[in-house]
């Protein structure tokens, strides 16, 4: 769908539709309208929420308790597979297991949720007219209230298995925030994507899993796998979740790299998805 000028391109009363048309609108005009609909959007976010008993007591408790029982198997798995002859302390593995675990799901919700985002809403995108990037960035603000509840739950298990406080700990929500930049870009792009290819949520699941082994949420960043540590820096979750559990975990500041590949990765992403996105936007109608 485009309208004549991109005011009348959100404005409800006026229709003008083009089948396939496929181009980046006005940014200025565009960012504005966004900016203007924020307040829509927060709202489908709590209307999910709602809808999936998030903001209930036993819904929290099973968003908590889903992650920690997974941290709880990949920790047993992990040292029956090192046969208990690992050098890291069992309460620091503990630990990191569950600060890079719940990070990672959040990651993954946010990411997968925004991919469902456009399809999802298809009887939305029919009868309303709103910038359709509203839709993952939603859903991205979804997963970061689920995400909540767990940053309590793991600064008890940081106490519980006697790990020390430290004040880098203050620091690393400089990576959480990146790495909610990335998961929207990531959201948007696999978004577009789902309205050509219907099978890309079906595809995802595995993607997802397979990137949780290639990340160092099982293992420490600086102890990856020999057969990987060639191209382990090209993984974006490498210095995203990496520099995450060196703060928040070990108290340890990431050396510089850490930094540096995290905000390139969290900047490349976001900006490829949204122009993607956007340059495909108005032809999602016609296409569900």
């Amino acid at each position: 769908m485009n309208a004549t000028s991109v005011d009348e391109e959100f404005n409800p009363s006026v229709h003008v539709y083009e089948p396939h048309k496929v181009g980046l609108p006005a940014m200025r005009p565009y960012f504005k309208a966004l900016w203007q609909r924020r307040e829509f959007a927060a709202e489908m976010s709590r209307t999910n929420i709602r809808g999936a008993h998030t903001n209930t007591f036993f819904g929290q408790v099973w968003l908590v308790l889903n992650p920690l029982l997974l941290a709880l198997v990949y920790y047993l798995l992990t040292d029956i597979i090192a046969g208990g002859a690992t050098k890291v302390d069992a309460g620091l593995r503990f630990a990191h297991m569950c600060g890079g675990l719940f990070a990672f799901y959040y990651f993954s919700g946010a990411m997968t949720a925004g991919a469902a985002s456009v399809v999802g809403g298809g009887k939305l995108l029919m009868n309303q007219s709103f910038p359709r990037m509203l839709l993952p960035l939603s859903a991205v603000r979804t997963a970061f209230f689920r995400f909540l509840p767990t940053l309590v739950v793991y600064l008890a298990i940081h106490v519980i298995v006697g790990q020390k406080l430290h004040w880098q700990m203050l620091l690393a929500p400089v990576f959480l925030v990146l790495l909610t930049i990335f998961a929207a870009g990531m959201g948007m792009i696999f978004a577009a994507l789902q309205v050509y290819f219907r099978d890309t949520t079906s595809f995802l699941p595995y993607f997802v899993r397979i990137w949780l082994y290639m990340s160092p949420v099982l293992w420490f960043a600086e102890q990856a796998p020999a057969k990987f540590k060639g191209f382990i820096q090209y993984n974006p979750l490498y210095s995203l979740l990496g520099g995450w559990t060196d703060l928040l975990v070990k108290g340890h500041v990431p050396e510089w790299k850490m930094w540096a590949g995290a905000l390139v990765f969290a900047g490349a992403a976001f900006v490829i998805g949204s122009l993607f996105f956007m340059s495909r936007e108005r032809e999602f109608v016609v296409r569900l």
